[in-house]
C-alpha cells in the first residue's frame, strides 16, 4: 500500500512534468505514446515486482486476438479471454496468498486493464462491423473505425496515467489527448450561412487539481483517524447484537459502512487528479470515478427525472466508470435479456472470487428491481404536491442508505459465514421485503405511472433524436464523456478518424 501511494505521488509529478514538456503541440504523439508507455511500466514493476508480467501478458494476448480473429468476433474472444485471465489471477491471489486481506495487489490493476480490453474490443466492433444505425447514441459516440496500432494498444492500456487504479478512459478520446485535437466549437453566421471555426483550447487543470488532492487529503485523515474506531465487523458482534437496540444497529451499520469508504476515495480521486495534472480529462469532469457529494446525501430530483436516488443510481455515484462500463460499452446496453440480472452478475465476477462479492450483488439484484417496482407503482401518487414530494423523497432516501448499507455489507466481510451470520441476525428482513414487493408490484410501470412520466419528460430527451441526424456533421468538444452529461455531449462529437 505504502508502494501504491508514492507511484500514484510520482505519477503527480510526472503527469504535470508530461503536460509542461511533452505538451501535444511540443512533442509528437510517438513520442508521447512511447513515454506514457514506459513510465507506466515501471510504475507497475515498482509496486508490483514481476507480477506486472501478467500486465503485458493480458494486453498482448488481447491485442493478438483482435489482430487474428478479426472485428466480426473479436469483442466475444477478447472479453472471455480478458475476464478470464483476470479471474485466475484473482483466484491464484485470494485462494493460494492472501485470503481475506485488503493489501494491494496486481488483481487491482488488471481490473482496469481488463475494462479497457473489453470495451475497446466492443468499440472496434461497433465502429468496423456493425452498421450505424443499428448502434445506440453512445455507441456511435465511443466507435472505433480504425484499428489501434500495437504501440496505440500498449499506451492506452499501460499509461502511467492510469495503470495503477484508473480512471477507464475510452480509447477515442485517450487518443484525442495523446494527439492533441481537443477543440472547442465555435459557430458564427456569415453571408447567411453557418460558418465552423475551430480553436483549440487548453485550460489550467491546477485548480481542479488542487481541490482533488485537498480530498485526497481530507479522506485520508477521515481513515487514518475515524475508520480504524468504526470497524464494519463490529456489526456481528455477539455481544453488539444482543445489546443495541435495532435504531442503533442500523444507525452504527451506515456509520461504519460509511468510514470504509474514504480510502477508496483516496485512491480513486488521487487517480482523477494525476489524469486531469497531465491534461487528460480537463476541462471536462467526466473522468471522474465517483460523486462524493451525491453520494449518501442526495434525494432532489436529477436531470434524468429520477428523485429517488435509488439502489442503482447511487451504484452509480459510487463508481461512476465501472458503471459507465458495464453500463455502455459492455453489459446493460447490449444484453438480450435481463440486463440488470446481467450487469449485476457481470460486476460480481469483475470484482473478484471472494463470495461476500456474490453476495452482495445477488442482493443488489433484489434490493434494485424492489425499488423500481416501488417507483414505478406508487411515485406518481407524490408529485403533485411539492410538499407531499420532499417527504417522500426524504423517506425514500432514508429507505435507501438503510438498503443500501444492508447490501453491501458482505462486500466488505467477503466471507459466507460472518455474512450470513449478519443476514440472519437482522432475520433477512430486506431479503424477504423485497420480494414480498416484487410479488406484489409489477415491475412494469403502470398505466396511470406512464402518463405522469410522460407529461414530464425533458425536452431535451425528445431532442436526441433529432440531434442524431445532424452527428456526421458534428464535431469532439470534449475530452471525456463518461458521466451522465455524454448522453447530451457525445452527439456533437465526431465520428470520423
Amino acid at each position: 500500500q505504502v508502494n501504491f501511494v508514492v507511484c500514484q505521488l510520482f505519477a503527480l509529478l510526472a503527469a504535470v512534468w508530461f503536460r509542461t514538456y511533452l505538451h501535444s503541440s511540443k512533442t509528437s504523439p510517438f513520442i508521447r505514446h512511447v513515454v506514457a508507455t514506459l513510465l507506466g511500466l515501471y510504475l507497475a514493476l515498482f509496486c508490483f515486482g514481476w507480477y506486472a508480467l501478467h500486465f503485458v501478458i493480458q494486453t498482448g494476448i488481447s491485442y493478438y486476438i483482435m489482430i487474428v480473429i478479426g472485428v466480426e468476433n473479436m469483442h466475444k474472444y477478447c472479453f472471455v479471454f480478458a475476464l478470464g485471465y483476470l479471474t485466475v489471477c484473482q483466484i491464484t491471489r485470494v485462494y493460494i496468498f492472501d485470503y481475506g486481506q485488503y493489501s494491494a495487489d496486481f488483481s487491482g490493476p488488471m481490473m482496469i486493464i481488463t475494462q479497457k480490453i473489453t470495451s475497446l474490443a466492443f468499440e472496434i466492433h461497433d465502429g468496423m462491423f456493425r452498421k450505424n444505425e443499428d448502434l445506440t447514441p453512445s455507441q456511435r459516440c465511443l466507435a472505433v473505425r480504425r484499428m489501434p496500432s500495437l504501440l496505440e494498444y500498449l499506451s492506452y492500456n499501460c499509461n502511467f496515467m492510469g495503470i495503477l487504479a484508473g480512471p477507464l478512459c475510452s480509447y477515442k478520446d485517450y487518443i484525442t489527448f495523446i494527439e492533441g485535437r481537443s477543440y472547442q466549437l465555435q459557430q458564427s453566421e456569415a453571408n447567411g450561412k453557418e460558418d465552423n471555426k475551430y480553436e483549440q483550447t487548453d485550460p489550467s487543470p491546477n485548480i481542479a487539481v488542487a481541490q482533488k488532492l485537498l480530498i485526497c487529503g481530507l479522506s485520508l485523515l477521515f481513515h487514518l483517524t475515524i475508520t480504524q474506531t468504526l470497524p464494519v465487523e463490529y456489526n456481528i458482534d455477539d455481544n453488539f447484537r444482543a445489546t443495541a437496540s435495532w435504531p442503533v444497529r442500523f444507525f452504527y451499520l451506515y456509520v461504519s459502512l460509511m468510514a470504509a469508504r474514504p480510502k477508496y476515495y483516496f485512491a480513486w480521486t488521487l487517480a482523477d487528479a494525476i489524469n486531469n495534472a497531465a491534461g487528460c480529462g480537463f476541462p471536462s469532469s467526466s473522468l471522474c470515478s465517483v460523486d462524493l457529494l451525491s453520494i449518501g446525501t442526495s434525494f432532489t430530483e436529477t436531470p434524468v427525472l429520477r428523485s429517488l436516488r435509488g439502489l442503482s443510481l447511487l451504484f452509480d455515484d459510487w463508481q461512476q466508470n465501472e458503471i459507465w462500463w458495464k453500463k455502455h460499452a459492455m453489459c446493460y446496453e447490449r444484453a438480450t435479456f435481463s440486463p440488470t440480472i446481467q450487469t449485476f452478475i457481470l460486476s460480481a465476477i469483475w470484482h473478484g472470487v471472494y463470495p461476500g462479492y456474490y453476495l452482495t450483488f445477488l442482493t443488489g439484484i433484489l434490493m434494485t428491481l424492489a425499488a423500481r417496482a416501488i417507483r414505478n407503482n406508487i411515485r406518481h401518487y407524490f408529485v403533485d404536491s411539492p410538499a407531499v414530494k420532499l417527504c417522500y423523497d426524504i423517506v425514500t432516501w432514508m429507505a435507501t442508505q438503510v438498503a443500501i448499507s444492508y447490501t453491501v455489507v458482505p462486500f466488505v466481510l467477503l466471507s459466507v459465514k460472518p455474512s450470513i451470520t449478519f443476514y440472519s441476525s437482522c432475520y433477512f428482513c430486506l431479503h424477504i421485503a423485497s420480494i414480498l414487493v416484487l410479488l406484489v408490484f409489477p415491475l412494469k410501470r403502470t398505466q396511470k405511472g406512464s402518463k405522469r412520466h410522460e407529461s414530464v419528460q425533458p425536452i431535451w430527451s425528445k431532442k436526441l433524436e433529432e440531434e442524431d441526424l445532424l452527428q456526421k456533421n458534428s464535431y469532439s468538444t470534449t475530452n471525456n464523456s463518461f458521466s451522465q452529461k455524454q448522453e447530451i455531449t457525445c452527439r456533437y462529437q465526431t465520428l470520423k478518424q
